[in-house]
């Protein structure tokens, strides 16, 4: 069975996914997390997101895996080195979705993707799931919120992580990416006709939990 997520930056697509698939026992499949690894990889190698024939080199060259590890947390390997970490700091944020909008690169991850949801029944999210990675899903989820609320999520999430940024630049970083990621040639971000929209402004994550799996066991 494949679970397909998708919605906009801050939405909270990934916790959501994460417990999902950890409360069905099946394979958690973060795709953001698969081009945060991508964009890590072309700032250490000093290869500018403006230079597509250089970054779709490296993405030919790389080889990325998730590992969903027993106490619940997902292990991104980029070329089997764990940067679990390092992908969640601004820089990457930033520049991740200049990344994402290459069609070659698109295209590379989205058969990486294919492979690793084919292996096990697996919940994936990100924001083209359930439009082109896995159009035939099982079940497809739209999971959105309102910008404000997108952005109070995000930033906590970040304060926890001990990362100093303000609630301002959090505001313009979600507003650029959300405009890139809506816009993009390939693959733009957006609500498959078949997906259930759940609005989770007033939402806790367990109600949301709670209604992916009712729509999951009900059908």
């Amino acid at each position: 069975m494949i679970i397909a997520i998708d919605g906009p930056a801050g939405a909270g697509k990934s916790t959501v996914g994460k417990r999902t698939a950890r409360k069905l026992g099946f394979l958690y499949i973060d795709t953001g997390a698969m081009y945060r690894a991508l964009t890590l990889k072309a700032i250490e190698q000093g290869i500018s997101v403006n230079d597509e024939p250089a970054i779709i080199r490296m993405a030919e060259n790389t080889v990325i895996d998730l590992i969903n590890k027993e106490d619940g947390s997902l292990a991104v390997m980029l070329d089997s080195r764990d940067v679990s970490k390092e992908i969640r700091q601004p820089r990457i944020t930033q520049l991740v979705s200049d990344i994402a909008k290459i069609k070659e690169v698109r295209r590379i991850m989205v058969c990486l993707q294919r492979k690793l949801g084919k292996q096990k029944n697996s919940v994936l999210d990100g924001r083209d799931i359930g439009t082109v990675v896995f159009p035939d899903a099982d079940r497809k989820f739209y999971v959105d919120a309102d910008f404000k609320e997108r952005v109070r999520r995000r930033f906590e999430e970040l304060k926890e992580t001990g990362q100093a940024i303000t609630f301002e630049e959090v505001e313009a970083d979600l507003h650029n990416r959300d405009t890139i990621d809506s816009t993009r040639a390939v693959a733009p971000l957006k609500r498959a006709d078949d997906a259930i929209y759940l609005d989770t402004t007033k939402m806790s994550i367990d109600e949301v939990i709670e209604a992916i799996l009712t729509r999951i066991k009900n059908g």
